[in-house]
């Protein structure tokens, strides 16, 4: 009996452990309604297990959520819930989660608060010996440093994780350090040297799940060309992160990109009809925005056949043998071909009762030959 009921709490603890994950995965997708419901959902399994590092996790990334949606209010009803828990409960809170109220904190310009929230992160991180918070609390108290205008105290503290990724991999600290490192950079008007960063953080993109993390690099590229005077380019990379960004959750950032191309001045334009990002998986259309495949993979690779081929019509039989890698029967495929077709359209087009990019032949399918399009590899 004591066997089956610990075998049950550990079946019931893996899956509110898997409905946290699910929850992580939307927040890193950008998708934080459906995020929060998953969040919602484990704290509460969490909390009923007097399980608080589990519950701290989402509470984390609630804030976070909070954060990027510039809802300062519910950052606050955070905060004070927290404060009320640790009473009652006699739980602490973890480097992870001052972590978070400082990154909270220094969105909101509270400067001083944010830096000692980090040095608490820091504190806790470095009684645990747990790398991982060691370096996010590091990056956090040089990113404080930053937005308060201590950039040489900034570097510094940067170069000190330079040490640590020498031995540990942390893609996304690391993504995020060579951010901050490009960003004092650019301050310091060393042009090439930011530019030179940022391109490398654009190459290590492929690790990073974050959508937060695409888009601002994208768009830290365009203001650092606004920045050289390079309006053409800055247009291209800004509105190129516009985007992607969604107005409604990525709030800060979409104030941020819209307030730099509010600079460059003009019409607002973009140099594509559509952006096919390979590395990261990553479609934009110019109407329509950031295009979510959702792991459709065969669209994508269908997609990515024909923009690499623009005009080239492709036949029933090659596309089956090419896209599907199957030996093309007319009994089987034709109807699949029919329905794919038609799924890709209604993704990518605009309007798909009048389509601009997808066009049917008399012998198969082609790309408009005349929409622009920018491939990335």
């Amino acid at each position: 009996m004591i066997n089956q009921t610990a075998e049950i709490q550990t079946t019931f603890s893996s899956s509110v452990d898997q409905i946290f994950e699910l929850g992580k995965l939307h927040c890193d997708r950008g998708d934080y309604d459906s995020a929060m419901g998953f969040l919602n959902q484990a704290a509460q399994i969490y909390f009923a297990q007097k399980n608080f590092t589990g519950y701290l996790k989402c509470q984390n990334n609630f804030l976070r959520i909070y954060a990027e949606r510039e809802r300062f209010d519910e950052i606050n009803a955070t905060k004070e819930q927290l404060q009320d828990l640790v009473l009652k409960e006699g739980f602490s809170l973890n480097s992870k989660t001052y972590f978070t109220l400082s990154l909270c904190a220094s969105y909101k310009g509270q400067h001083e608060v944010a830096l000692d929230y980090a040095q608490r992160s820091l504190s806790l991180a470095l009684t645990e010996d747990d790398k991982e918070d060691i370096c996010n609390a590091i990056f956090m108290i040089s990113l404080v440093y930053f937005m308060m205008g201590r950039y040489a105290e900034a570097l510094k503290e940067v170069y000190n994780l330079h040490v640590f990724f020498q031995v540990y991999n942390f893609p996304e600290i690391r993504l995020s350090a060579k951010l901050l490192n490009a960003d004092i950079f650019r301050i310091q008007k060393k042009y090439d040297e930011a530019l030179n960063i940022m391109w490398e953080a654009y190459e290590e993109l492929k690790e990073c799940k974050k959508i937060v993390t695409h888009i601002s690099i994208t768009g830290m590229l365009g203001i650092t060309y606004l920045d050289m005077g390079d309006k053409e380019s800055a247009r291209v990379y800004i509105n190129m992160a516009l985007r992607m960004v969604d107005d409604r959750n990525q709030v800060r950032l979409a104030r941020i990109l819209k307030t730099n191309l509010e600079k460059i001045g003009g019409e607002v334009q973009t140099n594509f009809d559509v952006l096919f990002d390979e590395a990261n998986h990553l479609v934009v259309e110019q109407k329509i925005g950031r295009i979510d495949f959702k792991n459709q993979f065969i669209l994508l690779d269908l997609l990515k056949l024909f923009i690499q081929n623009q005009g080239v019509i492709f036949s029933k039989e090659y596309l089956v043998e090419n896209v599907w890698k199957q030996p093309y029967d007319p009994s089987v495929h034709d109807n699949k071909i029919y329905v794919t077709i038609k799924r890709l359209r209604k993704l990518i087009e605009p309007e798909y009762d009048k389509p601009k990019y997808l066009f049917r032949a008399k012998n198969g399918y082609y790309f408009n030959k005349a929409v622009k399009v920018h491939f990335e590899i």
